[in-house]
């Protein structure tokens, strides 16, 4: 058996007509600073070291429903988030510019869906 070669997860991209627009609410909701702004590339990154978020421009972004049904263009991914207190990162959140999802399939997770439609979970880590 080959042995694994080192390999470091160092962000999700995230897709979306407007990178800046996206980032910026995302660096309103994490608190993270910006690591790289160019025009169709954003970045942040944590301030105690990980994995970070990208943002790329897609001219042919659609955004998402969720949850999907037949036809409905399909998340491909979503981002969860361990939080404190339920209310207060949803309070956040929304002043940050979420949206509460409709559905909500778990009592003790909130699904929002950030400015471009991708569906990002809150929950309370135990």
């Amino acid at each position: 058996m080959t042995a694994t070669p080192r390999m470091t997860l160092t962000a999700a991209v995230l897709d979306a007509p407007d990178p800046r627009a996206l980032a910026a609410f995302y660096r309103e909701l994490l608190g993270w600073p910006v690591g790289t702004d160019e025009p169709d590339w954003v970045t942040l990154r944590p301030p105690d070291g990980g994995a970070g978020l990208s943002f790329q421009t897609e001219g042919a972004y659609v955004r998402p429903t969720w949850p999907a049904g037949p036809g409905d263009q399909q998340m491909m991914l979503h981002l969860d988030i361990e939080v404190d207190d339920l209310d207060v990162a949803g309070a956040h959140a929304i002043s940050a510019g979420a949206v509460l999802a409709n559905s909500q399939p778990q009592a003790d997770v909130r699904v929002y869906l950030d400015p471009a439609g991708h569906p990002f979970c809150l929950w309370v880590g135990g």
